[in-house]
Parts: structure tokens; C-alpha cells; sequence
């Protein structure tokens, strides 16, 4: 460029090289000048509009991070009421629970109570109960030991009794096998045993009528009642069988008509009055020989001989007798057995009724049958 506008007049102004260079020098500086400002300035105009949108982004970053704060204090207030709500609930729920657990508590403690009184109450009656159920057992165990010892009394002399017209009748009917035994009559009180005497082609030789007596003393009112009874049945002869004999006879005699004689030498006797009875049946049929054979009876019973084999078998029946004695003692044992085994259960209900009154106390009261004679109750240390 070879002239410049004059920038006063507008005009075209020629220059140097020299000026040129240095106009082109200013020029450019100018330029570069106007340039670092507009460099600066938009520089400037990018840190403002930086710095603006990293302050927008700040703010909008600083304000969603405040909203979201925000969000996040309303979630924790929301979840902390809820939080609070939750154990509020808790707690009610807990408290009601606690409410009804005292109630059911309280309703068990009732009921507890209740079964308890009702238990209490069942007890004394099952005790009252038991101790009735005790005293009549006690009752009916004494009652029946005095029946069975009384009865035991009673009985034994008629059931001994018995015992001895079955063993008397089974010895006759072993004895004397030919001979006939006949049910005593009716009207006949005092008769045992009617025996009818046979011999082996079963023609009678006349009869014996046997009364068994098992009392303590002798009664001389058995002889004529026996006696009646014979003339009623017609019999030979009358035998009395018993334990006591009368004042001074020691095996047999004939008192009043009647023989009276022990059990021990009633087969004896039989089997001389039986041969007796024979030999008059026989003496009978024939008469020339009656006083002979009478004789011969008379002079064999009264003998030593007759004597010597009574005498033995008197012997042998004592043997006898003293099994027979063994056997007594024997079944007295056994009674007195029992009677220890029913003392011993009185006393076993003794002590179980100790027991349950140390349970129940005063709610059971002491029996009667378990009172000391001055009436005052056993202490319940004495019964434990």
C-alpha cells in the first residue's frame, strides 16, 4: 500500500517504505492489539460464561443436592414417623400383649385358685369318703373275724360233730359189711346212724341205733331220750358215742339200758354186740343150744383175753387220737394265722389313714375306731 487514509480528513496520504513498514507496524500491532483484546475479551466472555455455567451447574448441582436433601430429610422424617408409628404400634401392641398375658395370668391364677379349692374340696371328700369306706372295712373285717371265731365256736363242735357220725358210719360199713345202714326216721331227733345187723345170707339178727355227742360235759338227759328212740325203731340195743364219759368209766358201760362208750372204742363195742346179737339170732333158732351159746358169749366178755385185745386196741386207737389231736393244732394255727393277717391289715389302715391325714390335716378328722380309750385323738406325729 503506497498512501494511507488521513483519519481527520478522510484523504489519501502517501508514504515511505520506511513510514509503510512502520505504518504496517503500527497497523499490525493495532491489530494484534485489537486481537489480544478480543482475545481477552472473549476469553473473558468464556471464563464469565464458564465460570456462569459451572456456577448455574454448581447452583443447579448444589440446589438438587439440596432437593435431594430435602427428599432424603422428608424420607428419613417420613420413615422416622413411620419409624415412631412402628414402635408406638410396638409398644401398644406390647402393652396390650403384656394386658392380656396379666389377664390370662390373673384367669389362670383364678382358675389355679379354683381347680385348687375344687381339688381341695375333692380330697377332703375322697378322705371323708375313704375314711368311711376305711371304717366300715374295719367294721366288717372285726365284725366278720367275731362271726368266723363265733361261728368257728359254734359250728366246730357240730361240725366235728358231723365229721365224727360220717368217719363212725364209714368205720361200720367197713367193719361189717353184711350189715345194713338205714336212714334214721322222721320223728327221731336224737338218732345218728340205724344200723341193721345181717350176717352173710342177709337174714337180720336184730339192730343198733348210734347218737354222737361232742359237748364239754356229760348229760345224763341223752339216755332216756335215747332209749325212746330205740323202742320207736325197735332196735336191739342203743349206743351213745361221747368225748366226756360219765364219773368212773374209763372206756365203756352200760348205764340205764343204754351203752355209753368213747369213739375211740365204739368198733370195739360194736363188734362184740354184733357177735352177741348173732348168737342170740342164732341161740334162737336153735333152743337146744341157747343157754350154752349164751353162756359162751358171757364167759368170752368177761375173759382176759376179751380184755387184753380191748386193751390193745384201746392202744392203738390212742395213736390214733394223738394224730387226730395234731390236726386240732394244726387248724388252730391256721386260725390264729389269720387272725395275725387280719390284725396286721387293721394295722396297715391304720397307717395309710396316718398318711393321708399328714396330707390333708385338719381337713380329715381321726375315726372313731382310731381314737385312745381316754377319747382323746391320736396326734397326727404319732400316726406318721
Amino acid at each position: 500500500m503506497d498512501h494511507v487514509l488521513c483519519p481527520h480528513c478522510g484523504k489519501k496520504v502517501e508514504i515511505s517504505e520506511a513510514i509503510k513498514h512502520q505504518v504496517e507496524t503500527v497497523i499490525l500491532t493495532a491489530e494484534k492489539e485489537k486481537h489480544k483484546e478480543e482475545i481477552e475479551r472473549i476469553k473473558i466472555e468464556i471464563e464469565e460464561k464458564t465460570t456462569k455455567r459451572i456456577k448455574e451447574d454448581l447452583d443447579f448441582k448444589l440446589k438438587d443436592s439440596s432437593n435431594e436433601l430435602e427428599e432424603k430429610n422428608k424420607r428419613n422424617k417420613e420413615l422416622q414417623e413411620k419409624l415412631l408409628e412402628l414402635n408406638k404400634s410396638l409398644r401398644e401392641a406390647k402393652e396390650s400383649s403384656e394386658k392380656k398375658d396379666l389377664e390370662n395370668q390373673k384367669k389362670m391364677y383364678e382358675e389355679l385358685e379354683k381347680t385348687k379349692d375344687e381339688m381341695s374340696k375333692t380330697i377332703t371328700e375322697k378322705a371323708r369318703l375313704k375314711e368311711l369306706e376305711l371304717e366300715k372295712k374295719l367294721s366288717d373285717t372285726q365284725k366278720a373275724l367275731e362271726d368266723a371265731q363265733r361261728k368257728s365256736r359254734q359250728g366246730s363242735q357240730q361240725l366235728q360233730g358231723e365229721v365224727l357220725e360220717l368217719d363212725l358210719e364209714n368205720q361200720l360199713k367197713s367193719a361189717f359189711t353184711f350189715d345194713e345202714f338205714l336212714p334214721i326216721p322222721k320223728g327221731i331227733e336224737g338218732a345218728d346212724i340205724w344200723q341193721k345187723v345181717k350176717n352173710s345170707h342177709g337174714q337180720s339178727a336184730g339192730s343198733i341205733v348210734w347218737e354222737i355227742k361232742r359237748t364239754k360235759a356229760f348229760s345224763k338227759g341223752w339216755l332216756p331220750k335215747l332209749r325212746d328212740d330205740a323202742r320207736k325203731i325197735n332196735a336191739s340195743e342203743s349206743i351213745l358215742v361221747t368225748d366226756v364219759m360219765p364219773d368212773g368209766v374209763k372206756h365203756y358201760s352200760r348205764i340205764s339200758g343204754v351203752w355209753v362208750v368213747t369213739f375211740e372204742d365204739s368198733i370195739v363195742l360194736a363188734t362184740t354186740l354184733r357177735y352177741s346179737l348173732m348168737q342170740v339170732a342164732i341161740a334162737k333158732s336153735a333152743a337146744s343150744h341157747e343157754d350154752e351159746k349164751l353162756q359162751e358169749i358171757y364167759d368170752y366178755i368177761t375173759s382176759e383175753a376179751f380184755r387184753h385185745k380191748v386193751e390193745a386196741h384201746f392202744e392203738s386207737v390212742k395213736y390214733l387220737k394223738e394224730d387226730l389231736e395234731g390236726e386240732k393244732r394244726s387248724m388252730e394255727r391256721i386260725w390264729k394265722k389269720r387272725e395275725v393277717q387280719i390284725q396286721r391289715l387293721d394295722r396297715s389302715m391304720s397307717q395309710m389313714f396316718g398318711e393321708i391325714q399328714g396330707i390333708a390335716r385338719e381337713a380329715l378328722l381321726t375315726p372313731k375306731a382310731l381314737e385312745i380309750e381316754s377319747g382323746e385323738k391320736i396326734e397326727q406325729e404319732e400316726l406318721l
